[in-house]
């Protein structure tokens, strides 16, 4: 397997390029990050694009699209949540089709909750390109554009993309690579989610209001990420510039 990465250098959101073999087929998946490294990594390979996967519909995860579909034809495909909100989606994609790349077989995992019709794309059972959900030591927030729900990220983390192997290689939507066991072992939330670490009880202001914070934990571009309760019971994941400590 082929796979290369280019990074945005302020949004810091990943655009990937997935091939099967030096000559072979080849997707994009996302088309955040600069299309130089990409396009350098299709020609060095001699790759053919065969479709561009989206993820989701949000501006730092889409904003090469145009370029790519001139330049390689290749239908653009993603869950119809996310089409709705995006110009010139081809075909729609829903939790558990495939999509078949040359050698490649790419299985999409539906994983609601950053977005409504968030997907991840699981290649040959290996590499899973796990959008906004789960990062390297964090997971995504639930009040973005399209976002759904806390309930909605945690199972999608829990029960959809830390369901696979431990070895999986997980390729988020920012920053870099990690695995399956490692977020299982070292991520804050998901410790926090499997009992082995306790919820915190300190009070904070969160969005203006008070609230418990449970986790104060990393985020993917160096600032944190909050998991707070509001006085009603619900839960909520926030900025950590959105939480006075």
């Amino acid at each position: 397997m082929i796979l290369e990465r280019s990074m945005d250098p302020g949004w810091l959101s990943n655009g990937y390029v997935v091939g099967d073999r030096a000559g072979g087929q080849a997707v994009l998946i996302d088309a955040g990050g600069p299309p130089g490294p990409l396009l350098a990594a299709i020609e060095r390979h001699r790759l053919t694009v065969t479709h561009v996967l989206l993820t989701h519909h949000h501006a730092d995860h889409v904003a090469h699209l145009d370029e790519f579909r001139e330049r390689f034809g290749a239908p653009v495909l993603a869950h119809p949540l996310e089409a709705a909100h995006l110009v010139g989606v081809d075909g729609r994609l829903g939790d558990g089709d495939v999509v078949e790349s040359g050698d490649l077989r790419i299985r999409c995992l539906q994983t609601p909750g950053h977005t409504g019709g968030m997907l991840a794309f699981l290649v040959d059972g290996i590499e899973c390109f796990t959008g906004d959900t789960l990062f390297a030591g964090s997971v995504g927030g639930v009040h973005a554009p399209g976002s759904t729900s806390f309930e909605d990220l945690r199972h999608s983390v829990m029960e959809v993309i830390l369901a696979l192997d431990g070895g999986v290689v997980l390729n988020p939507g920012h920053i870099g690579h990690t695995t399956v066991a490692a977020e299982w072992e070292s991520n804050a939330f998901v410790r926090c989610w499997r009992g082995l670490d306790p919820e915190g009880t300190a009070q904070c202001t969160a969005l203006g209001e008070p609230a418990t914070l449970i986790v104060w934990g990393d985020d993917y571009d160096g600032g944190h990420k909050a998991w707070v309760r509001w006085p009603d019971g619900r839960d909520d994941l926030l900025p950590g510039s959105r939480v006075e400590r």
